[in-house]
């Protein structure tokens, strides 16, 4: 549970800092695309990091592997979805592009294995 907790207010702070360079840093840099980009990742980022938080809640109250595989799932995606996101907005490179959908999807896997696993409460 504490890793989760820790990995969502880490993400929480990260988020909240991209999110400022992107308004304020990138807007004068990056075309209208490439902020759009940034900004998408950075919301995404703040959406997965306050998941994490919620999933340390439910990992206090029943650790299982369903708990840990969306940990994983929401850290996987934040890293390739958001970061794929924030890559193309602050280079401009397109190189990345084909990363976004994996950490889309596990982005998915994550919010089902914290559904089933919150189901699973007593």
């Amino acid at each position: 549970m504490k890793i989760w907790l820790l990995l969502g207010a880490v993400n929480g702070l990260l988020a909240v800092a991209f999110g400022a360079f992107g308004a304020h840093g990138l807007k004068a840099r990056a075309g209208a695309a490439e902020l759009s980009a940034f900004e998408t990742g950075a919301q995404y980022h703040m959406y997965h990091a306050l998941a994490l938080l919620a999933l340390a809640w439910v990992a206090s109250q029943a650790p299982t592997s369903l708990t840990t595989a969306a940990g994983w799932g929401f850290s996987i995606g934040i890293l390739l979805f958001s970061g794929s996101l924030y890559y193309l907005g602050i280079t401009g490179s397109r190189s990345l592009v084909l990363v976004t959908p994996i950490g889309g999807v596990a982005f998915l896997i994550g919010w089902l294995c914290l559904a089933v696993a919150a189901y699973r409460l007593d």
